[in-house]
């Protein structure tokens, strides 16, 4: 009888199978908590993998920008059409805070508001905010027909239109920089800007539709914990105020006790470890 290879016993391969890790186990979720002037806080979470050596999570998380819908943040239908941008600047526990990073409109919102028998006007201005943000401002408006009207067109003239323009980017100069970003952000929301300009250009031709489309961050100052504190309060805001930080610093470093009297929350002691 012939000795040969039985094919059915297969050897194993050299190393063995590897074992299905979970990719998720390594990983934690964060709550997005959202700034002061939007009605909703708690918007949704994140993943980052966990500490581990030199990489530390909180470093994974800052800067991350989430996209969150304006109906969601104030509990407004009507805003559905509009698209907030926000920017993790710090982790404080579990928790992500985050600052105004952008705006913009949604495609079918923008697409609706073309229409045929009307002029599209377009004006976009570079802007500096009193808190030292710049940003770049996109407005958008169209003509509509006068009361009383018979014809069925509304086009504007070059002229007029160039004069529509300026005013807009003279309003939308004025409104930014004569206030800090949150207050900017406030008005926003109810498109007040929007209705200042369709005041402002009722003598040189009727517009309707007219809106703050797009907003972009082009430079933000340099980080400022107090300042992100102002728009993100919360129950510990006191221990983060700089004007007490060299105070609990003087604690520290002569009573090695005081680490439980100042807060037993983990997030409190690594900041002021840090800052010692």
């Amino acid at each position: 009888m012939a000795v040969g290879k039985n094919k059915r016993i297969s050897k194993g391969k050299k190393g063995g199978k590897k074992k299905a890790t979970d990719p998720f186990a390594k990983k934690d979720w964060y709550d997005i908590k959202s700034p002061s002037i939007f009605e909703v806080r708690n918007i949704g979470k994140t993943l980052v993998s966990r500490t581990q050596g030199t990489k530390i999570a909180s470093e994974g998380l800052k800067h991350r920008v989430f996209e969150v819908s304006l109906a969601d943040l104030q509990k407004d239908e009507d805003n559905a059409y509009r698209k907030i941008r926000l920017r993790a600047e710090d982790v404080q526990g579990k928790n992500v805070l985050t600052n105004f990073w952008g705006m913009d409109f949604t495609t079918d919102k923008l697409r609706s508001l073309v229409r045929k028998w009307q002029t599209l006007i377009e004006a976009h201005v570079d802007v500096k905010t009193t808190d030292n943000y710049t940003l770049r401002m996109f407005c958008i408006a169209f003509t509509k027909r006068r009361p009383n009207q018979v014809k069925r067109t509304c086009y504007a003239q070059s002229s007029q239109i160039r004069q529509i323009r300026r005013k807009m980017r003279e309003i939308m100069i004025n409104q930014a920089q004569s206030c800090d970003l949150k207050d900017l952000v406030k008005k926003f929301i109810p498109e007040s800007i929007g209705k200042e300009i369709e005041k402002a250009t009722v003598g040189i031709y009727p517009l309707q539709n007219v809106f703050i489309r797009k907003v972009k961050i082009l430079k933000a100052p340099k980080f400022d914990l107090g300042k992100l504190m102002e728009v993100n309060p919360s129950r510990h805001t006191l221990l983060f105020d700089p004007s007490v930080f060299s105070f609990f610093c003087e604690i520290n470093v002569t009573e090695k006790s005081s680490w439980c009297l100042i807060g037993k929350r983990s997030m409190v002691i690594t900041r002021m470890r840090m800052l010692v």
